[in-house]
């Protein structure tokens, strides 16, 4: 039996981490810590856990591993001091909001021994995870190009402090927006479908609408566009967006020399698998759609 701690008691650490951990006869969520302590009490009284009053005092507790889930400026500086302590580190996206954070962090869980796990849940997908094997298997031939995006309405309703106001909007907390809340998922996806990495980056950030309650754009990107170039010749586009103002989207298609993969880009099927068509008219469908859910 593993015990958890979650440090951070947010959003996605509510409809996420927590349910997820209790569902899972491994393990038992044993620690809580936010910075708003009555929430952690509240959180710790419905999980059997004991609520506490920092990160240094749930990390001296018997806890196995720990949930990083607070806001992006602090997770390097969490999950070193977890690592170092001796606990297992699952950290939300982003990593961290610098290149050195990220290799410290690397550093402290190599150091401890313990493992490092960072949140790019895009990974698990069932459509991802099919798609990955048809291109490894050679269905669509060799990845020539791509295009990926996630985009939808903003966070304003998704922070447990909802509003025009959320963190996510604030730099001094979030350091980054919508590059680092959805973009990482998208860059990390990329580059583990087609088992390629990204060496050139040709990209535009920027506010194009969100704004504070009083009125004044918000300190960090609502919008990027990214071309990428991958290390085995591949090359794509990424964009993602808080103020696609319609149903969400979530998808990514990928040509290949021998057809394309068009995963949650149809509205019937998570994976649509076409090989090519020489003439134009036959479809092969010796590569059927998919619905892994």
């Amino acid at each position: 039996m593993i015990k958890v701690g979650l440090i951070g008691c947010g959003k996605i650490g509510q409809v996420r981490h927590l349910p997820e951990y209790a569902a899972n006869p491994n393990c038992k969520i044993t620690a809580l810590y936010d910075i708003n302590l009555e929430r952690a009490k509240a959180l710790a009284e419905q999980y059997g856990a004991t609520a506490y009053p920092s990160v240094e005092a749930l990390l001296a507790s018997d806890v196995d591993a720990v949930s990083v889930c607070s806001s992006n400026t602090s997770h390097a500086e969490i999950a070193i001091a977890a690592l170092k302590a001796g606990k297992h580190v699952l950290c939300e996206k982003p990593m961290a909001t610098t290149l050195e954070d990220c290799e410290a962090m690397v550093a402290a869980a190599r150091a401890a021994g313990k493992h490092l796990m960072i949140g790019q849940n895009q990974r698990l997908a069932g459509a991802h995870k099919k798609a990955k094997e048809l291109i490894e298997a050679g269905a669509i031939g060799k990845v020539l190009t791509f295009k990926t995006a996630f985009c939808h309405a903003g966070p304003e309703t998704w922070s447990v402090d909802p509003g025009l106001n959320t963190w996510f909007f604030d730099k001094k907390r979030a350091a980054m927006g919508a590059m680092a809340d959805l973009g990482v998922h998208k860059t990390d996806l990329i580059q583990y479908l087609t088992g390629q990495t990204i060496v050139e980056v040709c990209a535009k950030l920027g506010v194009l609408d969100k704004k504070f309650a009083d009125g004044t754009p918000i300190t960090v990107d609502d919008n990027a566009f990214c071309i990428y170039k991958m290390d085995g010749g591949a090359m794509g586009t990424m964009t993602v967006s808080w103020t696609d103002y319609g149903a969400e989207d979530n998808s990514t298609v990928i040509w290949g020399t021998e057809g394309v993969l068009r995963i949650y880009d149809h509205p019937e099927h998570t994976l649509d698998p076409d090989q090519r068509q020489p003439d134009r008219v036959r479809r092969d469908r010796s590569v059927r759609r998919f619905d892994p859910g």
